[in-house]
């Protein structure tokens, strides 16, 4: 069975923020992820993890403006001293927090746009990334997300994560799969992974189509939990869903699958 995180953004939020923490180790979890830590202190996130003997896994630098509708700005031309700032702030609270991964947004891009200009930019900005990550142990990450629930998001595939991933050649930077995502633009997950399991930092899951419980829809994670374990594994699997009727009333999909 893989290493499990709750993802404490969409998991738990019958509870604010702070007492999520709580609530994932009283659940059985040993880490967490989640999409921003920037409104609290890095100490006061920090106390919580110890407090409740939870590590954690991930979290995304700054996406630009959220509220606006930026979801990132990694590959936005014209953006560069703002991001270099957000790797700076990313690397303060992954150093507080000793998180070892942290997810780099890439940003929308307008419909029909060339992409050229914006992969170059991605790609000079991402080599930025992880050089200042790898000076502080840190993995840098990026994500293809599907084009459903994030049309015009610059990434969307795992073959064109991988490609870049390969041109920036940095030891540190990999590729984050959900397997949420993966499914809706190319299933073929199992295959997939096989390919890929070198250059793959993280996994996240959900089911598919409506982003639930992992034991819902169409994709088979007891297969995959057992693949991941066979192909040696040893990340940490992000249970990044939206819980359809409450967290804790949905959970019983992990005793299932941990009981083979």
């Amino acid at each position: 069975m893989p290493k499990l995180a709750a993802n404490i953004t969409m998991m738990f939020n019958e509870a604010p923020f702070p007492e999520r923490f709580q609530a994932a180790h009283e659940a059985g979890f040993e880490a967490v992820e989640f999409l921003f830590p920037y409104e609290y202190s890095a100490t006061d996130i920090a106390a919580q993890l110890a407090n409740h003997q939870l590590k954690n896994v991930l979290f995304n630098m700054p996406p630009g403006d959220w509220a606006a509708g930026e979801r990132g700005i990694a590959a936005l031309p014209g953006r560069g001293e703002e991001f270099r700032r957000s790797v700076d702030q990313a690397i303060a609270y992954a150093q507080i927090l000793n998180t070892p991964s942290v997810h780099v947004m890439a940003g929308l891009i307008p419909a029909n746009a060339q992409s050229q200009q914006y992969r170059e930019t991605f790609l000079t900005h991402l080599e930025y990334a992880a050089a200042q990550c790898a000076h502080h142990g840190i993995n840098v990450l990026i994500e293809p997300i599907n084009s459903r629930d994030m049309p015009n998001y610059f990434l969307s595939r795992q073959d064109q994560a991988h490609a870049i991933v390969q041109e920036v050649s940095a030891a540190n930077l990999k590729v984050q799969m959900d397997f949420y995502h993966a499914q809706i633009m190319e299933g073929d997950i199992a295959m997939t992974f096989r390919k890929y399991q070198p250059k793959i930092g993280h996994i996240q899951i959900a089911g598919v189509p409506d982003r639930h419980e992992p034991d819902t829809g169409e994709v088979n994670y007891a297969y995959l939990f057992k693949l991941l374990d066979e192909l040696g594994y040893n990340g940490w699997v992000g249970c990044e869903y939206r819980p359809a009727h409450g967290t804790l009333e949905g959970l019983g999909w992990m005793r299932t699958m941990a009981n083979g």
